[in-house]
C-alpha cells in the first residue's frame, strides 16, 4: 500500500454544486457553513497528515446560461465567474486557507457536473486561485479527472473515493473525449459543438430542466433523472409538450449508456457507443402506475381505447428517434398520453406524479443498498477497506462485511422531503402544491409542513480517522455554523 498517499484522518464530502449566475439557479444554500467546515477540517490531527476530499460536482456549469452541453473556449471564464461570485467566494477563501497549512492535502475528484474541471487550463485556474505561485502550496493540491477516482491510505487500510456517476447510464463522463478537448485547448484550436456528445442527464438538465427551472427554481432539488419522474415534468410545465419526443430519446439513450458504462470503473474496456443499439423503452417504465391510471380513466373522450394508445406509444418508444405518428387520430401518441395527463387537476396529477416517483422511497434510509452501491462495490477490488461515492445525493453507510465498509458522503445542496402524510390525498397535498407552484427558492426554504421543515437541514459528510482502535469511518452531519464537530451518524471501526 505504500505506492498511495498515506494520511492520518481524510474528510470527504460530494456535490456542493457551486454555480448559476443567477441566484434563483443557485442549489447550494450552506456555503457559510461549508466555509467553516473546511476550516474545521485544517484545524484537525495538527502534526498528522489531513486531506479534504472534494468527491465530484463540486462545480455545476450545468447551471450556467451556456450555449451547448459543455464550456470549452469559456471554460476558464465560466469557473472564474462561480469562485468570484459573491455567493461562494467564502468557501474559496477557506480552501486557499486550508492548502496553506502544513500536511494538508486538497483533492479535486470530477463528477458530471464539472467536467470542464479535465481541462488543463482550468485547473491552473484554480490552483492559481487557492495557491498563487506558492509551489509548496500548489504541491498540496490534487486533482483527479480521467475516471480514475482517488485512493489513498489511513493507517492500515486502503480508502477508495469516487464520485459514483461512472456507474450511471445517465452521467458518465467520456474521459477520453474530455482530454480530446483538453489537447486542443492547449494546441490553439476550438471544438465545434457538433462534436460533443452529451449524455443523456446533460441532456435532460440542458434541454428540459433548465428552462422547467425558469418557473420552478426547486426542479433540480428532485434530481428527477429517472423515467418516472418524466411524468412530474409532463404535470408541472404543459408547455413542454413538443419536447416528450426528445425526453423519450433521452431515456432511449440512458438505455443504451448503460450498456457503455457497465465496466467503467474496470481496467477492461467498453463497447463503442456506435456498436450498441438502445433497448426498447415501456409507457410503463415512463409513466409509473398512478400515472398510467389517469391515461386510462380519460380515455372515453377518444376515439381510441387507453390500452391502444398506450400500445401504440410503447411500439414508437421502442424506437427513440423516430417520429411520434399515429395514423388513426390526428394528434400523435404522445400528445393523447399528455391530453390525458393534463385532463385531471394539476394538483392531483402532480401527487399522482409524486407518487409514482417516490413508490417504495428509500431516499433517506443510509442502509439502503442502492444501484450505485451494488454497482460500484461490484467494480472495487476486496483489497479496498473503506470505499466512499456521491453523485446520488444521498447519503449512505453500509457494513459490507470482512471489515469493507461503503459510504456515500449526499450532498451540501438543499433537499426537499415529501412524506407519505403530505403525499396521502388532494387535501393533505394542498399546501405544498401551492408553495411548489409559487416556485420561489425564498418560498421553499421557508415552508413548514407538519411541523417540519420542508427543506432538511442536512449537510453531509464522511471521515476515516486512524486511531489507537484502529482505522474509524464515520457518516457525519455537519450542523451549525460548520466549525465544531460535525455529529456521528453512523461509524464503523477496523480493527
Amino acid at each position: 500500500m505504500s505506492d498511495f498517499p498515506a494520511y492520518d484522518e481524510i474528510h470527504v464530502i460530494s456535490d456542493i454544486h457551486m454555480g448559476g449566475n443567477r441566484p434563483s439557479f443557485q442549489i447550494l444554500k450552506e456555503t457559510r457553513r461549508l466555509a467553516g467546515y473546511i476550516g474545521w477540517v485544517g484545524k484537525q490531527c495538527p502534526a498528522g497528515h489531513v486531506a479534504l476530499v472534494l468527491n465530484g460536482d463540486v462545480f455545476d456549469t450545468l447551471a450556467e446560461e451556456l450555449p451547448g452541453y459543455v464550456a470549452v473556449e469559456q471554460a476558464v471564464t465560466v469557473v472564474e465567474r462561480i469562485m468570484k461570485d459573491a455567493s461562494f467566494s467564502c468557501i474559496w477563501d477557506a480552501l486557499a486557507a486550508f492548502v496553506a497549512g502544513e500536511r494538508r492535502t486538497l483533492v479535486l475528484i470530477i463528477g458530471n457536473h464539472d467536467i470542464e474541471m479535465a481541462f488543463p487550463t482550468v485547473q491552473r485556474l484554480i490552483m492559481k486561485r487557492l495557491a498563487g505561485d506558492d509551489l509548496v502550496k500548489r504541491a498540496r493540491i490534487e486533482f483527479s479527472t480521467i475516471g480514475a477516482g482517488y485512493t489513498c491510505t489511513v493507517g492500515n487500510a486502503r480508502v477508495y473515493c469516487t464520485h459514483g456517476n461512472e456507474v450511471d447510464a445517465w452521467n458518465y463522463n467520456r474521459y477520453e473525449d474530455l482530454a480530446k478537448v483538453g489537447r486542443r485547448l492547449n494546441a490553439g484550436r476550438s471544438l465545434d459543438p457538433k462534436e460533443w456528445y452529451p449524455n443523456a442527464g446533460t441532456r435532460m438538465v440542458k434541454e428540459v430542466m433548465n428552462e422547467v427551472k425558469g418557473k420552478y427554481k426547486w426542479i433540480d432539488l428532485l434530481k428527477p433523472e429517472t423515467q418516472a419522474a418524466v411524468g412530474a415534468l409532463v404535470v408541472l410545465d404543459p408547455s413542454q409538450a413538443t419536447k416528450i419526443t426528445n425526453l423519450m430519446s433521452i431515456v432511449g439513450e440512458k438505455t443504451r449508456g448503460g450498456k457503455e458504462v457497465n465496466q467503467r470503473l474496470s481496467a477492461e474496456g467498453f463497447q463503442p457507443r456506435e456498436q450498441v443499439d438502445a433497448s426498447p423503452v415501456t409507457v410503463n417504465q415512463l409513466l409509473g402506475p398512478n400515472l398510467r391510471e389517469i391515461a386510462r380513466s380519460q380515455s372515453q373522450q377518444h376515439l381510441q381505447s387507453a390500452d391502444e394508445m398506450l400500445a401504440m406509444a410503447e411500439a414508437n418508444l421502442g424506437r427513440p428517434n423516430a417520429q411520434i405518428t399515429e395514423p388513426a387520430a390526428p394528434l400523435g401518441t404522445w400528445q393523447l398520453i399528455f391530453d390525458r395527463l393534463t385532463g385531471v387537476p394539476k394538483d392531483e396529477a402532480l401527487r399522482r406524479a409524486l407518487k409514482d416517483w417516490l413508490a417504495d422511497d428509500k431516499t433517506f434510509d443510509y442502509t439502503d443498498q442502492d444501484d450505485t452501491f451494488k454497482d460500484v462495490t461490484a467494480a472495487v477490488g476486496s483489497s479496498v477497506d473503506f470505499i466512499i461515492t456521491g453523485h446520488t445525493h444521498l447519503e449512505r453507510a453500509i457494513d459490507m462485511g470482512g471489515g469493507r465498509f461503503y459510504f456515500n458522503c449526499g450532498t451540501w445542496i438543499r433537499l426537499l422531503r415529501f412524506t407519505d402524510a403530505v403525499l396521502k390525498d388532494r387535501d393533505s397535498f394542498k399546501p405544498v402544491y401551492e408553495v411548489l407552484i409559487d416556485g420561489r427558492m425564498e418560498a421553499i426554504d421557508a415552508a413548514t409542513f407538519g411541523g417540519e421543515s420542508f427543506v432538511m437541514n442536512q449537510t453531509s459528510a464522511v471521515s476515516v480517522k486512524a486511531t489507537n482502535d484502529g482505522v474509524v469511518g464515520c457518516l457525519r452531519h455537519v450542523i451549525g455554523d460548520g466549525s465544531g464537530e460535525p455529529q456521528v451518524i453512523r461509524q464503523f471501526v477496523r480493527a
